[in-house]
């Protein structure tokens, strides 16, 4: 697997032929149409087959799986093109197997979905997932759960052979995180006990294999009271068979301060859950001053942390698949960045003619650009690039996993550059 940085004069065709590739994989593989115009600086994933087959009147993908002793879900993999759909046509081209791809290692593969994500998009996706996370199940103080519609998902999620963790929050209808509602059930025994029963209740009928636990800015004195709970929803759980992840906001020391932080007692709640999940995105946020999202450098300081209360293999990384334009100059409490997909990004640099920047410290690219009011603006995403420094910081480290957040943000390539560098986990 190749990721190459586009060049002025570089085509699909030109770029394909260079790395022994097949144009028409190239295109699919990044998102991309074969017309589409290439940005300069864009990054590719280009994967050179090493065997391929074309498809003969009556075969399916399950014939053809069979014949090279390969799993349907590999074949899936290895053929982003076809979008997660089994129904092939006479004469599609497949690559059962790519050259020079020598995997960096075993990891699980998590990622956080909304009800409403595409159905294509979707698909897409979880044949190189794991886990799925639907999200969020909310709560009320009173401890009880706030319904999810999250039905299309786990019945995809299921027949793709990903296994679905229920996710916990103290999200409110109004999308905030409550810090009171945290506050309310982490000293209520009784509405915790409501809670727990009602959780196990819920993940037996929907069949849910575990259950990620994500409460944000729970007042800092009811530290402790956030690990009994996640050990105490740890043991029934397990007694049931099912792990517990927590998610952890991204920390460097126990000293750090911050409504966000100080109740994620990185020692105290990776002894309480099977599993830990660093948040390990919004440096550059919404309302912040401009910068990488997931600078690896800060994503490494926090990981080395987290390393140092507890074992690589009970973590999960946090990886981010969305972007982020600030229009300039930034103004502190006034300007606000627009959120969008990673893929969108390059889209939007194409229309607006800019040059894609590639941030070597932070391990992420960037451009700027005029909008029609002659207003500067800086766009910071994602790429190949950020996401291969992560999964190889994931298996440098022998993490359990990495998570994405999240899948509805569409990034073509990050799922074929997966596979190329992974060999999947599956359970």
């Amino acid at each position: 697997m190749h990721i190459h940085v586009v060049k002025r004069g570089d085509t699909l065709s030109s770029i394909a032929a260079m790395h022994d590739a097949l144009p028409a994989f190239v295109a699919a593989d990044n998102g991309l149409a074969l017309s589409t115009p290439l940005v300069i600086g864009q990054a590719l994933v280009v994967r050179t087959p090493k065997t391929l087959h074309t498809v003969r009147a009556g075969e399916t993908l399950s014939s053809i799986a069979r014949d090279y002793d390969l799993s349907v879900r590999t074949l899936l993999r290895r053929n982003f093109f076809l979008h997660g759909r089994e129904l092939l046509r006479e004469g599609d081209v497949l690559a059962i197997d790519y050259a020079d791809e020598a995997p960096l290692g075993t990891l699980g593969v998590n990622a956080y979905a909304y009800p409403y994500i595409g159905g294509e998009l979707l698909d897409s996706v979880l044949p190189y997932l794991t886990y799925l996370t639907p999200f969020t199940y909310g709560i009320t103080p009173a401890g009880v759960l706030a319904p999810l519609d999250d039905a299309r998902l786990l019945e995809r999620a299921a027949r793709y052979g990903a296994k679905s963790l229920m996710h916990l929050s103290t999200l409110t209808p109004e999308g905030n995180f409550s810090s009171e509602n945290a506050a309310e059930l982490l000293q209520n025994d009784r509405a915790q006990s409501a809670l727990l029963a009602e959780i196990l209740q819920t993940m037996a009928k929907k069949g849910y294999y575990g259950l990620d636990v994500d409460f944000e800015y729970v007042p800092p004195e009811l530290r402790e009271d956030y690990a009994a709970f996640v050990c105490r929803l740890r043991e029934a759980l397990n007694a049931e068979g099912k792990p517990v992840v927590a998610a952890l906001a991204p920390k460097t020391s126990a000293q750090q301060r911050g409504l966000l932080y100080e109740a994620h007692d990185y020692a105290l709640l990776s002894k309480a859950a099977n599993a830990v999940f660093l948040m390990t995105y919004e440096w550059g946020y919404v309302y912040g001053e401009p910068q990488a999202i997931a600078p690896l450098p800060q994503v490494r300081a926090v990981l080395d942390y987290a390393l140092s209360v507890t074992a690589g293999e009970n973590i999960f990384l946090g990886a981010p698949l969305y972007a982020y334009d600030w229009p300039l100059p930034y103004e502190k409490g006034r300007t606000r960045a627009e959120t969008f997909s990673s893929q969108a990004a390059v889209a939007r640099a194409r229309l607006v003619g800019a040059e894609i920047e590639f941030d070597e410290t932070a391990r992420s690219p960037c451009y700027h650009y005029f909008d029609k009011m002659r207003r500067e603006h800086v766009v910071w995403f994602e790429d190949a690039r950020s996401l291969r420094a992560k999964i190889a910081l994931a298996a440098e480290k022998g993490l359990q996993g990495i998570g994405f957040w999240q899948a509805g943000r569409e990034l073509a390539q990050a799922w074929p550059l997966l596979d190329a560098l992974l060999t999947l986990e599956t359970l």
